[in-house]
């Protein structure tokens, strides 16, 4: 997982964990971010969250939540729970990239229990600096959640973070990358989300007028 998140989508198949995101990849290691917010797909009305087989399998694969095999696995009731909410959480953060209400308390709190529960990865580099690290693959959720902020923080300094954003059509809140020179794309999908809501628009203009 530590070599996948240093390399780059150039030349290297798509990691299984973002199979599902197909279109306007995030560079890594954002793509994480991104493939694990549209775990949630609204306008198909799926979600790889919904059984905890299916969860459990993802998360690990994504070294998310990577359990010790010799221990039991209890509690993951209550990590399948804090694993949706922050995963709206983080959707109400890129939701911010395109004007978005700023954030509430309910959209703080499961990023703020993350804060309470996880044991951060320090490195001390060569210069003396002290850092912290996304610590992937993470032995309890808390950790790969914590991880993902890590990664959201590093992409908010380089100047990528805005570059993620949420689909433009209400009734999808796809998580998408915009790589367009101006950084105003708005759309998962020009011709099926974009046009969808342009004739929708239009309709109720034509209703308004009449």
């Amino acid at each position: 997982m530590e070599v996948i998140l240093a390399a780059t989508l150039n030349g290297m198949t798509l990691p299984s964990w973002a199979s599902h995101v197909e279109d306007k990849l995030a560079p890594m290691p954002l793509l994480l971010v991104q493939a694990f917010v549209d775990t949630l797909d609204e306008d198909l009305g799926t979600d790889t969250f919904a059984q905890p087989d299916q969860a459990r399998s993802w998360l690990a694969d994504a070294g998310l939540r990577v359990p010790d095999p010799d221990r039991p696995d209890p509690g993951f009731a209550d990590d399948l729970r804090l694993a949706r909410e922050v995963r709206e959480s983080i959707r109400a953060l890129i939701g911010r990239n395109t004007g978005s209400e700023p954030l509430t308390t309910d959209d703080l709190a499961p990023l703020e229990q993350v804060l309470g529960q996880a044991q951060p990865g320090l490195d001390v580099a060569a210069d003396g600096q002290v850092r912290l690290r996304p610590a992937l693959p993470a032995r309890t959720l808390a950790d790969g959640l914590l991880a993902l902020l890590l990664i959201i923080r590093d992409a908010q300094a380089d100047g990528s973070w805005d570059r993620l954003k949420l689909c433009g059509n209400p009734d999808c809140r796809w998580a998408f990358y915009d790589r367009s020179h101006s950084r105003r794309g708005a759309w998962c999908d020009m011709a099926t989300c974009g046009n969808r809501l342009k004739n929708r628009n239009l309709r109720a203009r034509r209703a308004q007028a009449s």
